[in-house]
């Protein structure tokens, strides 16, 4: 079967930075609606038309990728705001209640980068935003989306940032 919208691809994948640092490894395949949001638009573009066994190299400036990085989605929040288990690499959806940068995306995913006994540094871009990527991916197998697959428009087996969401467009991040 070919790869058309709609459709479930399975995907493999190595995901490195411009300099060829490994950062994601996909051993075992993870479907992904095809034709929806799941994916990046640029390995949209490369996957239509293939079929099962297709290998592509692919090489995503930021603007293709996670888009580039913004100083202004950092900011200092009050470490009571917090829970006491805090440290850097947790993440948050939104601001907790009572953050002193109100103007700030309330939806995005907020990382925490710092922790310090009066304040906590948190970063609301995509852990991959500003990066030049290389992703070589093989296609293990291609399906007609199901119903319910159709209706969502996405397989949904993505987590918070687990290695599927590494693909997701960057207004996707939930």
């Amino acid at each position: 079967m070919q790869i058309h919208k709609p459709c479930v691809v399975a995907l493999t994948w190595q995901l490195s930075d411009a300099q060829g640092d490994a950062i994601d490894q996909l051993d075992e395949p993870v479907e992904f609606f095809f034709g929806g949001e799941d994916l990046l638009p640029k390995v949209e573009e490369a996957l239509e038309g293939q079929a099962t066994g297709f290998e592509a190299h692919l090489h995503l400036e930021p603007e293709h990728a996670f888009g580039d990085y913004h100083s202004e989605l950092v900011c200092f929040e009050n470490r009571e705001l917090f829970p006491a288990e805090l440290e850097p690499g947790m993440r948050f959806e939104g601001l907790p209640p009572g953050a002193a940068t109100p103007d700030m995306p309330p939806d995005a995913i907020y990382t925490v980068t710092e922790v310090y006994p009066s304040h906590v540094v948190l970063d609301g871009n995509h852990p991959l935003a500003g990066m030049a990527l290389r992703l070589h991916l093989k296609v293990l197998d291609v399906r007609e989306a199901s119903g319910a697959e159709l209706e969502a428009g996405s397989v949904g087996t993505a987590g918070v940032f687990d290695v599927a969401r590494v693909m997701a467009p960057p207004d996707r991040m939930q």
